[in-house]
């Protein structure tokens, strides 16, 4: 077992902290006296002692009254947050211990695990309250699952209201790019259209984008066309097949800027303008009181340029 050196032995206690306290704010021994509910002789004996304790003085005896001095209103200052903090931690110890509240989370798609684990990560200490536990196996279906009650939070792109016993709210949004060879035929265009996202291959991951109703009715409106997609597992194997020029990878944008600045991809949006993802948190409602102060936390470490509006 590691030595831990022992704590300092201060020669003032508490009492003492006390009756200094007293001082200062009565300016006399007699209104002090009454404040303690001690005798006047025993508060001025106190303060001897605590001036000997110290050896320095800590109040000039004036015709006024006393006034501390720059040791004494030193002291004063130290004592005030010493007796505040004593006091915090005797209710503490007082207080029943309460074990932390679990909920379980899942988000709607993978590129969204490459921000939030690290951000649980420091969550832990501003939340000490609440445990966090990811429930992976529900990433394809969270809606379902929340209903079940399954999961209790989940990081969404869908809108899940009006439902029953399920609340949501907007955390932030993200932008979904088309990343492709700077050699690719498009490479030259300016901007993207629907139709050259028609006729070329769609390289998604895990959860994508580009399957879900809220890209189709962002992209395409109220048509359904038959889209050529190829599924990869990894985001550099998608990045990968993207460099060789075989299609065009539809990446959310945080995801992707690491993996870019080299010349080889270039990145295009719609002619129609950003495509912007909403993100909602959503939860059943027998966990609002946790799920809302998780809502609050990630809102203030959601990643810089992603928080909604």
């Amino acid at each position: 077992m590691e030595d831990i050196a022992p704590p300092p032995s201060p020669r003032l206690d508490v009492r003492d902290l006390r009756v200094v306290l007293a001082l200062a704010s009565a300016g006399t021994t007699a209104q002090a006296a009454s404040v303690l509910h001690l005798t006047q002789p025993a508060v001025s004996r106190a303060l001897l002692a605590a001036e000997d304790k110290l050896g320095t003085r800590l109040f000039d005896r004036t015709p006024r009254g006393l006034v501390p001095t720059a040791a004494g209103q030193r002291l004063v200052t130290g004592a005030t947050r010493l007796l505040v903090e004593l006091g915090d931690l005797e209710h503490l110890v007082r207080a029943p211990v309460t074990p932390p509240m679990r909920i379980r989370l899942v988000c709607e798609c993978y590129t969204v695990y490459h921000w939030l684990p690290s951000t649980l990560m420091r969550l832990r200490k501003s939340l000490p309250e609440l445990e966090v536990a990811l429930a992976l196996e529900h990433t394809y279906s969270p809606v379902a699952a929340l209903e079940a009650g399954e999961i209790d939070v989940a990081l969404v792109t869908t809108s899940v209201v009006p439902r029953d016993r399920l609340e949501e709210r907007q955390i932030f949004s993200d932008e979904v790019v088309f990343i492709m060879s700077a050699s690719h035929p498009l490479a030259a265009r300016k901007t993207l259209t629907p139709a050259d996202l028609r006729e070329n291959k769609l390289l998604i991951g895990q959860g994508a984008p580009a399957e879900s109703h809220w890209f189709m009715s962002s992209v395409f409106g109220r048509a359904r066309p038959r889209l050529h997609i190829e599924r990869l597992p990894l985001t550099e194997a998608i990045l990968d097949v993207a460099r060789a020029g075989m299609g065009i990878a539809v990446l959310s944008e945080w995801i992707s800027s690491p993996h870019l600045g080299k010349g080889d991809l270039v990145v295009k949006r719609l002619a129609s303008g950003p495509l912007r993802r909403p993100w909602r948190l959503a939860w059943r409602r027998e966990v609002d009181d946790a799920a809302l102060r998780l809502l609050s936390a990630l809102e203030a470490t959601a990643p810089r340029g992603l928080l909604a509006g």
